[in-house]
């Protein structure tokens, strides 16, 4: 199956360009793709998971994957989605973010060999540009009416759109009019909040080049309240283990909603759509069958069939034995003169960070929502102390239905 076709059976285009033109295209010969990646941290989170995907089944049909870390970019800042303007991040810290970035997406994209796949970061070409020969010869080709109806300055404009944001199409336009000149990249790719973007790099190099260029967005996939998914209430899915641990993530994917499952399953897993049919055709109880199976598979893709099997024999442990289970929950750390005399629930949950605030610890505890070491506690004043906590095996917090954490002392 090629690519187009690939991504189509996974409900996974959302727009596209000059199809037919396109099909031919990719015919012909080996191909360049690329999508970009603001280091806005040293870590991508599972926000960017999509385009990681979507760049492995390129490789795997054939492409020659071409990753756009945008060193230079990011020092502008993508309106797209934004409120605000973006914090302005140092040389350093993006050479450092650049980093752990290439080494997690070394689990989805083979590196192996320059034709198979390379890391390029766009300040290399955008850092050195003369303003005045940029602007005479990108300037022509962008009409700002039309760039003021685009999306990614709509939310913008409302609450006011600096100067230095409304350059960022410019310069990602340039990306790809460069990619063209130097790596004959002909294709860009990108979620479809993206889309104004990459149509006005397409249409750059058309112009200006007078090559073929084409674009590709995909879906994009949110929760039931609007919400890209990507996030929980302790923050970000990391990609980086050691900022979400094998088992966190395994969790992540084992509590999405019921109504993104299908969805999941066939973005984020290599399984047969066959299979992802049977699969999304489970109802009642047998949904959480297939969440379990989404999370083994996408936990396996990033840390290893061991870190899946070791996650989801925890998740087992936990669910089916409770207190008494000993299984791999997150491990948090709690100084031993801070539980010694005790330390009030409310107090606690706030310290190890397993809540945010006391009200929301607070209303935990009124709601029948924790538990400690298979307890209940039902009272705000209870103190935990050291007999709470049992040698090895420590102190098992339960949150709510699925969240456990196990405490331990420390000097």
């Amino acid at each position: 199956m090629d690519f187009i076709e690939t991504l189509r059976e996974r409900g996974l285009v959302a727009q596209i360009t000059h199809e037919d033109e396109l099909r031919e295209h990719l015919k012909e010969a080996p191909r360049a793709a690329y999508i970009g990646f603001d280091p806005t941290a040293s870590s991508l989170h599972v926000g960017s998971l999509l385009q990681i995907m979507t760049l492995r089944r390129w490789q795997q049909a054939g492409g020659r994957v071409i990753v756009v870390v945008g060193g230079g970019t990011v020092m502008v800042g993508d309106p797209t989605g934004k409120s605000e303007l973006r914090q302005m991040l140092t040389p350093e810290t993006i050479a450092n973010n650049m980093v752990g970035i290439k080494k997690q997406l070394a689990h989805f994209i083979d590196f192996s060999s320059p034709s198979r796949a390379i890391m390029v970061n766009n300040y290399d070409w955008l850092g050195s540009l003369n303003y005045l020969e940029f602007l005479r010869e990108i300037g022509p080709h962008f009409s700002v009416n039309r760039m003021l109806t685009a999306e990614c300055f709509k939310q913008r404009l409302e609450k006011g759109l600096s100067f230095l944001e409304f350059n960022y199409m410019l310069l990602q336009s340039y990306d790809f009019l460069h990619l063209y000149r130097k790596e004959k990249c002909t294709l860009q790719m990108g979620g479809d909040d993206q889309w104004s973007n990459i149509l006005a790099g397409m249409e750059l190099v058309r112009r200006l080049a007078g090559g073929k260029a084409f674009c590709l967005t995909t879906p994009l996939l949110t929760t039931s309240d609007g919400r890209k998914m990507g996030k929980t209430e302790k923050g970000a899915v990391w990609l980086d283990g050691t900022l979400t641990s094998p088992y966190d993530y395994f969790q992540y994917w084992r509590n999405v909603e019921d109504s993104v499952v299908s969805n999941c399953l066939a973005y984020f897993t290599e399984l047969p759509m066959a299979e992802v049919n049977r699969l999304a055709s489970l109802s009642g109880a047998g949904i959480n069958e297939a969440k379990k199976v989404l999370a083994y598979e996408a936990t396996r893709m990033l840390h290893g069939q061991e870190a899946a099997d070791q996650a989801a024999l925890a998740a087992q442990k936990l669910f089916a034995g409770g207190a008494g289970a000993g299984g791999n929950e997150p491990e948090v750390f709690v100084g031993a003169a801070d539980i010694h005399g005790g330390i009030g629930v409310l107090d606690l949950l706030v310290k190890t960070k397993i809540v945010p605030s006391k009200a929301e610890a607070r209303r935990l505890v009124e709601q029948g929502g924790l538990a400690i070491n298979g307890e209940k506690v039902d009272d705000i004043h209870v103190k935990i102390t050291d007999s709470d906590f049992k040698g090895d095996s420590g102190c098992l917090v339960k949150k709510g239905k699925k969240h456990y954490f196990r405490l331990r002392l420390s000097d």
